[in-house]
């Protein structure tokens, strides 16, 4: 690293703060965009709701003629009116007793389990993925902290669903079968719902509240309905929403926790943009405005509910729950309090979906509801996210569909954008070249002005120099500065890719995950805590080959060039690196290795093609040459012999 790729660097940098800042509008104007969009779409909603609210009490009416037909023989009780607590759970006191039953679904890509104790989806499992201990991939399981419960109100208490049991509903088939398998073309529809008292023995098969269950075979995304039909004299008149209280113990995949890709709650404002809680520490949110869609995200994997018009707010938290017994699968805990719309007096769908699968970028994307954005591709800057989504990710998946090994196609992806960058690494080294063939000039002018107070007269000779010479020193960083966002976006594209999950290459299992060869248990002091308790040998094969980049460098370029102390800091960087990526999917380390395994090729190859002597000779035929004025300084000059200033002969 030279002192032009440091200042590329430190202008990159100065780039993202400026336009971080400059692109980020005020607080208040942000509150003030959401109100003016959420009173619009409010507006637009209940004029809708007026317009659609006959037509959706006629399609009621007509799906619960035929559905009814298969669930009246399913609404007996045997509850006496004296084994129930009417007072604490009012019209729906019959369902409150009853015996758990548990249904299963399973799809080619999903394997649901519900429960009747509560009407929600109890487990859920991607049948194409496993641990990385190779053991069934489960999102979440029965456990006494999950938790989805829909509070609604009566007279002076609160019901909770999960308090109750549901009956199932199946518009066609067995009533009393438990197991069901769903084609990649099919779809498979069935509703578990709570249903009001008739009388202190039976149930009314006209009020109820349904959870309805639509899976599609070949899809991760399922349909889920809350229907509400005839509760006008079981819900409180003066609510106007439903209060759903979601938790989740979220269960470790991956070998690795991703400090840059951590477990953590994403959420999208409705119509608006996409925001996360920290990935690294404990955080909580209240959501004041509509929220289109809450996700439980993991490294690869989410589960997400998503309204098909807004909730109303939310309030959003995740933590590490230090009380929790099996800490081996553990992760963390995510909460959610999610207020849902609802209107009194009138039967009504509430429309959702639940998403359970992988964080796959073509997979989200077909959704159109912004849920790519969980996979950090850089959407920071937007230069970043471009680079991914319009260069990087069509060109990997291109290669993937060869059906290649995955480290064949980071060689392959690596290679192709070495060949696009070569020009600029054509120009940064041949401007690295006209320096260098000036340091015994440069030197000369060291050699002429050596004490500090004459540091101004030093750069001043320097810069005459150079500009006599025709050579600009900051002709390097331009091309560093072009090349930089394609680091960067490497850096994001490579740890968040689920195609690279327990894809193996030489010696490493999963290049997503670290590629230990030496690995111990014993806990040594700073060393496991800042680098770990293995060896990742693609990581120490990229340090050692960027100290080598940085030898070369430091060879090519003119000794005084480098800044005080530039040449220790240039060494430490790798070592630095060397403790950050030790822990980090081999995949990146290995691209970084290839990437300047190729810039030493490209380094040889262009030094054979530029001749110096060449170079030398057009820089003394430049200073022979009348330097050309710019039109600044013209301006400058004329305006100065307006003023009756006469510039001295040269």
């Amino acid at each position: 690293m030279n002192r032009n790729n440091l200042i590329g660097i430190l202008l990159i940098g100065a780039i993202f703060i400026v336009w971080t800042v400059w692109m980020t509008p005020s607080k208040e104007e942000q509150l003030k965009e959401k109100h003016r969009r959420d009173s619009i779409a409010q507006v637009q909603k209940e004029q809708r709701i007026k317009a659609e609210s006959l037509q959706k009490l006629r399609e009621a009416e007509k799906q619960k003629s035929i559905e009814d037909n298969t669930a009246a023989e399913n609404i007996t009780t045997d509850v006496s009116s004296g084994s129930v607590d009417r007072a604490k759970f009012g019209t729906f006191a019959n369902s409150s007793v009853g015996e758990e039953k548990i249904y299963e679904v399973e799809s080619e890509l999903l394997k649901l389990k519900f429960t009747n104790k509560g009407g929600k989806v109890l487990y859920a499992e991607l049948k194409n993925y496993q641990t990385f201990d190779s053991l069934p991939l489960i999102l979440f399981e029965d456990n006494p902290f999950n938790k989805f419960n829909l509070s609604f109100y009566q007279e002076r208490q609160i019901l909770n669903t999960e308090d109750f049991y549901f009956k199932p509903v199946f518009p066609s088939g067995n009533p009393d079968q438990t197991k069901f398998t769903v084609g990649k073309d099919e779809e498979f529809k069935f509703g578990l719902r709570l249903y009001a008292d008739a009388d202190e023995a039976n149930l009314n098969p006209d009020s109820y509240i349904e959870f309805q269950y639509i899976i599609k075979g070949g899809e991760y995304m399922m349909d889920y309905n809350i229907n509400m039909v005839g509760l006008k004299d079981h819900v409180s008149p003066n609510w106007d929403y439903l209060n759903l209280d979601w938790k989740m113990h979220m269960r470790k995949q991956e070998k690795i926790k991703d400090r840059w890709n951590g477990p953590t709650v994403y959420y999208k404002y409705f119509e608006d943009d996409v925001d996360y809680l920290s990935e690294t520490s404990d955080d909580e949110e209240d959501l004041k405005t509509s929220v289109k869609w809450i996700s439980y995200k993991q490294h690869f994997f989410s589960t997400t509910l998503i309204a098909k018009d807004k909730f109303d707010n939310a309030s959003i938290k995740t933590y590490e729950d230090e009380n929790f017994v099996d800490k081996g699968r553990y992760l963390n805990s995510v909460e959610s309090e999610i207020a849902i719309p609802f209107r009194y007096g009138i039967d009504q769908s509430l429309e959702f979906s639940f998403y359970f699968g992988p964080n796959k970028f073509k997979e989200l994307r077909q959704y159109k509801l912004d849920l790519e954005r969980q996979i950090p591709l850089g959407w920071s800057f937007f230069l970043l996210s471009w680079i991914n989504i319009y260069a990087v990710i069509p060109v990997f998946n291109f290669l993937g569909s060869f059906g290649w090994n995955y480290g064949i196609i980071i060689l392959v992806l690596t290679i192709l954008l070495k060949i696009v960058l070569f020009p600029i690494a054509y120009k940064t080294y041949k401007s690295t070249a006209k320096m260098r063939v000036l340091k015994p000039e440069i030197d000369e002018i060291s050699k002429k002005y050596p004490k500090k107070e004459d540091a101004m007269k030093k750069q001043q000779a320097t810069m005459a120099l150079y500009k006599k010479a025709g050579v600009n020193p900051m002709a390097g960083c331009v091309p560093m500065l072009l090349q930089m966002p394609i680091l960067f976006a490497m850096f994001r594209f490579f740890p968040s890719s689920i195609e690279l999950r327990q894809q193996s290459f030489l010696w490493a299992t999963d290049l997503s995950s670290y590629d230990a060869i030496v690995s111990w248990t014993t806990n040594i002091p700073l060393i496991s805590q800042f680098y770990g308790n293995h060896i990742s040998l693609f990581t120490l094969l990229m340090t050692i080959s960027t100290i080598f980049y940085t030898r070369i460098n430091n060879q090519m370029m003119a000794s005084n060039q480098q800044m005080p102390g530039m040449k220790t800091m240039m060494y430490l960087m790798p070592i630095m690196f060397l403790g950050i990526f030790n822990n980090y999917a081999s995949g990146l380390s290995y691209y970084y290795l290839l990437a300047n395994l190729i810039t030493f090729g490209q380094m040889f190859l262009i030094r054979r093609t530029i001749d110096e002597k060449k170079i030398l000779a057009q820089i003394e035929l430049n200073k022979k040459k009348k330097p050309k004025k710019s039109g600044f300084q013209k301006r400058l000059e004329e305006a100065a012999k307006q003023r009756g200033y006469k510039p001295p002969k040269p």
